[in-house]
């Protein structure tokens, strides 16, 4: 766990626990949906507590009023950083300014995208932890770095069907 650390560990322990993240078949709001999921169970493993849509410092666009949200937000004990997570499928500005907002207020922003890339990085001190996906027919389908099993090229068997008898 970070205490003091610049959030590097963090980010990396995120991105861990994503590459294990699989989904076929999905909406991008099912997708999105299913990786907070699995951010909010990366942190509960941790012990933190957490909070989905947490107040940010950053402030909503005019002419609303307030502040904007965090999609999660992490408190870590023992003195340890926050955590604000954002998470995004396309390349946003105001997710770079709220999260380097984050930053400048003391917490560890880690930006999670995910998609078909490219991923730019963010500048720093906003980690960046990538969740590769792919689209086919309008669904989302996690990309696996693994490669595909390698086939005997053995012929496969092929049974004859046969009647067997009947007995009443």
């Amino acid at each position: 766990m970070d205490t003091a650390d610049d959030g590097t560990s963090t980010a990396r322990s995120l991105a861990s626990w994503l590459e294990r993240l699989t989904f076929a078949d999905l909406t991008e709001a099912e997708a999105t949906a299913r990786i907070l999921a699995t951010i909010e169970e990366w942190a509960a493993w941790q012990r933190w507590r957490v909070y989905r849509r947490a107040p940010s410092v950053f402030p909503l666009p005019p002419p609303l009023r307030g502040s904007s949200v965090l999609d999660v937000a992490c408190a870590r004990p023992g003195g340890a950083a926050p955590i604000a997570i954002e998470v995004d499928r396309r390349d946003r500005q105001r997710t770079v300014d709220k999260l380097l907002a984050e930053a400048a207020a003391g917490r560890v922003a880690i930006w999670v995208r995910w998609g078909t890339g490219p991923f730019p990085p963010p500048p720093l001190p906003v980690h960046l932890v990538v969740r590769e996906a792919s689209r086919r027919a309008g669904r989302w389908h996690t990309v696996s770095e693994r490669p595909a099993p390698e086939h005997t090229g053995a012929a496969p068997v092929v049974a004859e069907a046969e009647e067997l008898p009947w007995e009443p």
